[in-house]
């Protein structure tokens, strides 16, 4: 089975380490769902055949991984996703917190606007 190669840019003027790069890519593929059904992550070995990466930043990615509550490892198993991984990784990149939270603005903003209605109605009585 061939791996499929992920276009990953790693910067290196960034100074970003490329672990991180890798634990970023790997965290919008988990919003996007593409691990859902399995809720195993790829290999150390298809990791480093997808983003051209050394085994070290590879298992470094997984790990950041674990550390962010997103995967749980098993010694000759794999890593896999934790149940709440999918929400942790939509909120986790900038755009999609950003989504949430004007969600969340205007879910609040609703609830302001019908207390004042509430208050007016009160008042009159």
């Amino acid at each position: 089975m061939t791996a499929k190669r992920h276009e990953v840019q790693m910067i290196e003027w960034t100074g970003k380490p490329a672990y991180q790069q890798v634990a970023e890519q790997l965290r919008r593929r988990i919003a996007a769902g593409e691990f859902a059904e399995s809720r195993k992550l790829p290999s150390l070995a298809d990791l480093q055949a997808t983003y051209g990466v050394t085994v070290t930043v590879a298992r470094d990615a997984i790990r950041q991984l674990k550390t962010d509550g997103l995967a749980v490892s098993h010694q000759g198993k794999g890593a896999f996703l934790t149940a709440e991984a999918s929400d942790a990784a939509k909120l986790a990149s900038p755009e999609n917190a950003i989504a949430e939270l004007r969600d969340q603005v205007a879910r609040l903003q609703g609830e302001v606007a019908e207390l004042r209605e509430r208050v007016v109605e009160l008042e009159e009585k």
